[in-house]
């Protein structure tokens, strides 16, 4: 569900007719930024030092600490805090609105750090106007039909702790805007004729020459038109001298998916991810050259592990990567991977849902619809746990088994009966990292990542529910010795998204830092 801007007014995104108020977009990127700061930074304050504990029942403030400034900030509500409030010199509380909030995050860190940045503040404000051009756009947009689609383009929250998910860059909104998929977007993708002496590719990339026709002595190279327009001064030569040439667009729309660079074809059943040098999250999100020269080997090995780990009870599938095709003049600005679509991995009879989407407020969530929380959540361990944890065990393979690269198919009473992952560029293979490195990473997405957001939503619909002794009995049923051990860890590992952008840090990197662990208690 989406934050409370106030304690009683929550931003309704999919009422759709009501216009982008201030409010609800600072409510929407004030949740995760505070996310950050009380994870990474912050630190709690017993109830004495809280300001006299006046409100601090179980749905009362929170009151925390920032040990670089020494101030004290208290915040409501809790997967997604928000009215966040410092306390003054003469012990008044006062109320921070999103500017506030972003000067005092970037005071703290430069004290707490000792680095500088002007970088990450411009995001986190870039971020919130986003989401206010998201929710204007959206009252005049109609959401797709599809159930599946509905849940790829409805997270306007975006990722729970990140300080600026929802940035597009430095351009103007007008740039991005008519591809957004918080918007509803749908568009065609632009065609170009790539000269076949300067075709690179590797893999299977038949399907892109069924997208539309191109001459004698060329190629069919799809592009998002985003893409287009970013590398538009760097293509010019290419186009002048006959290597490119423009073919108009599809005939058919394609819908962008929540990774807003991945387009999905319902018409051939597929999916196709580009480049655009433009920074989301952590990571300026280019097909880099060095994943595309790996992405085979990795793609070929994950999906071998899935097929020899796939059972009745768990008949997990992966989207495979089949390849990809680019420019070799352009090699990185050009590029698109091929993805397997949906339809021939489905069970008969069952609809996906992009995981992310279960912890937003859509209309066909399976989550916030069902009345038996208890089954539907035993249900959901047991397809999206094992697949990931055998990958693991037996082939060496670490699924970047975050809430975005999982889909959760259901039943036609909404029952999870099968996951799907997807993203071979996020895997990670044994030995190229470490077993515990592995693991750490598989930790991260699978549990902190994915399954505590989930549990977290499913409470919030039904309070007093406890999602944990599920999950510990699932992952109990695994002889992987580093299961066992997590079911006793004091802590897990959580990624340390604030202060790597705020450090400068490489967008691939992961640092962690331990967080409590739900599964060891109880």
């Amino acid at each position: 569900m989406p934050p409370p801007a106030d304690d009683d007014a929550a931003p309704r995104a999919h009422e759709g007719a009501r216009p982008a108020a201030h409010a609800d977009a600072d409510a929407y990127a004030t949740a995760p930024l505070l996310n950050c700061l009380l994870r990474e930074v912050a630190r709690p304050v017993p109830g004495e030092e809280a300001g006299g504990g006046r409100g601090r029942g179980p749905d009362g403030p929170r009151t925390y600490r920032l040990p670089g400034t020494g101030r004290l900030l208290r915040v409501h509500g809790t997967r997604r805090p928000t009215a966040p409030e410092v306390c003054a010199q003469d012990g008044t509380w006062r109320r921070l609105g999103h500017p506030e909030l972003v000067e005092l995050v970037a005071g703290e860190l430069r004290r707490h750090t000792g680095v500088s940045n002007r970088e990450l503040p411009a995001e986190m404000t870039g971020s919130r106007d986003a989401v206010a051009a998201l929710l204007a756009a959206r009252a005049g947009a109609t959401p797709p039909a599809d159930p599946y689609l509905r849940s790829e383009q409805s997270l306007l929250t975006g990722h729970g702790h990140h300080p600026a998910p929802k940035a597009r860059g430095a351009g103007p909104t007008t740039s991005w805007l008519p591809y957004a998929p918080e918007a509803y977007a749908r568009f065609p993708l632009t065609l170009l004729g790539l000269r076949e002496d300067a075709v690179a590719e590797e893999g299977d990339t038949s399907a892109l020459d069924r997208l539309g026709t191109a001459p004698p002595g060329y190629r069919l190279l799809p592009a998002h038109p985003w893409q287009v327009e970013l590398a538009a001064r760097g293509l010019a030569p290419a186009f002048a001298d006959g290597r490119l040439i423009r073919l108009g667009t599809t005939a058919f729309p394609v819908w962008p998916t929540a990774a807003i660079r991945t387009v999905y074809a319902p018409a051939h059943d597929l999916f196709l991810k580009f480049s655009l040098d433009v920074r989301i999250t952590n990571d300026v999100r280019r097909l880099w050259r060095h994943d595309l020269l790996r992405l085979r080997g990795t793609d070929r090995t994950t999906g071998e592990a899935f097929a020899a780990s796939a059972t009745p009870g768990a008949p997990a599938a992966w989207l495979s990567d089949r390849g990809y095709r680019t420019a070799d003049f352009a090699f990185e600005e050009l590029a698109v991977l091929v993805r397997d679509g949906l339809r021939r991995h489905l069970l008969p009879g069952t609809t996906p849902h992009l995981a992310a989407a279960l912890t937003e407020d859509y209309e066909g969530n399976p989550l916030a619809a069902t009345a038996t929380p208890a089954a539907w959540w035993e249900a959901y361990l047991a397809q999206i746990v094992p697949p990931a944890l055998k990958a693991f065990a037996r082939h060496g393979v670490v699924v970047e088994a975050h809430l975005q690269n999982t889909l959760v198919a259901v039943d036609a009473d909404g029952t999870p009966v099968q996951a799907l992952y997807r993203d071979a560029e996020g895997v990670k293979l044994l030995p190229e990292v470490t077993r515990e490195a592995g693991w750490e990473r598989l930790v991260y997405c699978l549990i902190v990542n994915h399954l505590t957001e989930i549990a977290a939503a499913l409470t919030e619909h039904h309070p007093g529910f406890d999602p944990w002794p599920a999950a510990r009995r699932e992952l109990s049923r695994h002889p992987l010795p580093e299961a066992r051990a997590l079911l006793t860890a004091p802590t897990l590992p959580a990624k340390t998204n604030l202060l790597l952008r705020w450090t400068g840090a490489d967008g691939a990197a992961a640092r962690y830092l331990p967080v409590r662990n739900p599964l060891a208690e109880g």
